[in-house]
């Protein structure tokens, strides 16, 4: 504790207070590769006095949805060939970041093209308007719905 209390001082740290072995306190004794042993207490606190936990709202959901899905080998296969087409995506895209003028171009193409969508479908409100029509349009022609 005087080692402590030397090297604290000087940062102006106060040292930790000892607490007495008690209700509810553990003590652990042990020694790393040398004769000293060294004892610890500490207490052990429930995080809280609830009952179990409850499942949340997006797991429930999740469920919910798993158990209407009437082919559920065709909706597996489809999230694996998902995830097995992501990891291919993103392999090529880190091969391309590795050449040396590539990454550089695709990014130009990427703010020009940016740019160009902005100023002939954002800027305007008739543009504006129109591209929210083509959208739902889309939408409602995907999803099979009239509103």
């Amino acid at each position: 504790m005087a080692t402590a209390c030397r090297f604290a001082a000087p940062l102006g740290l106060a040292p930790l207070p000892r607490s007495r072995a008690g209700a509810g306190t553990k003590s652990v004794i042990f020694s790393v590769r040398s004769t000293k042993v060294v004892q610890r207490n500490f207490v052990v606190k429930a995080a809280s006095d609830e009952g179990p936990a409850e499942t949340p709202e997006i797991v429930k959901a999740a469920q919910d949805a798993w158990a209407k899905v009437e082919d559920k080998y065709a909706v597996a296969t489809i999230g694996v060939a998902g995830l097995v087409a992501l990891w291919t995506a993103v392999g090529a895209l880190k091969a391309i970041d590795k050449l040396p003028i590539l990454p550089g171009v695709l990014e130009l193409v990427g703010i020009g093209y940016t740019g160009w969508f902005t100023y002939r479908n954002l800027i305007f409100q008739p543009d504006r308007e129109a591209l929210i029509s083509n959208i739902k349009s889309t939408y409602n022609e995907i999803t099979g719905s009239s509103s």
